[in-house]
């Protein structure tokens, strides 16, 4: 490959230093058209370089886009990418080991959103995963909330994938938009109702059951009440998860805790719980993992969005500092990392006309 003088420069160790830099520098460039070479990647993990999670999201990047690239080998800390034209249509990708389903469907939804036609995507993987948003995350809270900025999709979780088994399936369906609308979050408005889901699969019954109650229990000490649904879903492997949802009159928060070997139930119950109980004592209208996810949308989207935020994450900085890379949109984020802040954002106004 012969690279131009316009390659874009990424420094994977920058503050957070994981892979979302890789992620969203790999969306950006497969909608702007710039190349872009990245170093010491993931730099800021125990176990530095590329894991086959982060080389499935630039093959599927890459194939989306008909893009070229370099140094996607396992453990490789640098990588070039250069892109060409995102199309639609229906995609088939195996991540091949229990990693995020849902991060590699974060890496090419925006691709998805602009491209010329409508996409039909089956990943394969791992859909609950302590580093990542779980599937029900995305469902619940993630795509209602970039359904209000204009994308059209519908997903679905036809089969749970758990560490260290993976072998879950995710489908996503996504209109292309015109463009997308901005947003204010800077209000969350009054609590309308808690709902969540108690799940396990291939572990008896009752485990989900005292999830439940664990949560119920923790939730009520703090003045608060919900409904959770006990499900056992389909899956190669074991596993347990217990999610909450918040739902306020402008804004939705969610909180994921997943079981483990030797962790009881009612410890996984009331993780997610406290979680909410402490967002909920506070008056932002998004939790700090929804925010860094969302920027990219509101750097894209047409006029200026806002969101009030339970805490400015190191993860919410790296991305901004990744978006204006690639994108002219402006960025203000007002508060100290760790602490509750707000964050304002110009969009781009970008377009299907901008492929």
């Amino acid at each position: 490959m012969r690279v131009g003088e316009g390659l874009i420069s990424v420094d994977g160790s920058f503050l957070e230093g994981g892979g979302q830099i890789l992620r969203t520098s790999l969306s950006l460039s497969a909608l702007s058209g710039k190349s872009f070479k990245i170093t010491r990647i993931r730099a800021g993990r125990e176990k530095a370089g590329l894991k086959q999670q982060h080389r499935a999201c630039v093959e599927a990047v890459a194939g989306i886009c008909g893009a070229a690239f370099t140094g996607a080998e396992i453990g490789s800390s640098e990588l070039v990418f250069e892109p060409g034209a995102v199309k639609g249509g229906g995609y088939r990708f195996d991540i091949g080991t229990a990693g995020s389903t849902t991060l590699l469907l974060q890496s090419i939804l925006p691709l998805l959103v602009f491209a010329p036609e409508k996409a039909r995507v089956e990943i394969r993987g791992g859909t609950e995963n302590p580093m990542a948003p779980s599937a029900l995350y995305l469902q619940n809270v993630f795509i209602p909330l970039v359904k209000r900025m204009g994308l059209v999709e519908k997903i679905s979780l036809e089969k749970w994938g758990w560490y260290p088994k993976g072998g879950g399936l995710l489908v996503a369906e996504v209109e292309p938009v015109g463009e997308l609308r901005a947003i204010n979050l800077a209000e969350r408005g009054e609590l309308k109702g808690i709902r969540g889901h108690s799940v396990v699969s291939n572990l008896p019954v009752h485990i989900a059951e005292r999830q439940k109650e664990s949560a119920l229990k923790k939730l009520a000490g703090a003045g608060l009440g919900g409904k959770i649904a006990v499900e056992s879903a389909p899956s190669i492997g074991k596993g347990t998860e217990l999610f909450l949802c918040a739902e306020y009159g402008n804004s939705v928060a969610g909180f994921s805790s997943l079981g483990e070997i030797g962790k009881p139930a009612e410890k996984v119950g009331a993780e997610a719980a406290q979680e909410l109980v402490e967002f909920n004592a506070g008056t932002a209208a998004v939790e700090h993992h929804l925010a860094d996810q969302a920027l990219s949308y509101m750097a894209l989207g047409r006029g200026e969005s806002r969101m009030s935020v339970s805490r400015v994450s190191r993860h919410l900085l790296t991305n901004a500092w990744v978006i204006q890379k690639f994108l002219d949109a402006e960025i203000a984020i007002t508060g100290k990392e760790g602490l509750p802040g707000a964050v304002m954002v110009k969009g781009t106004g970008f377009g299907a006309g901008s492929l």
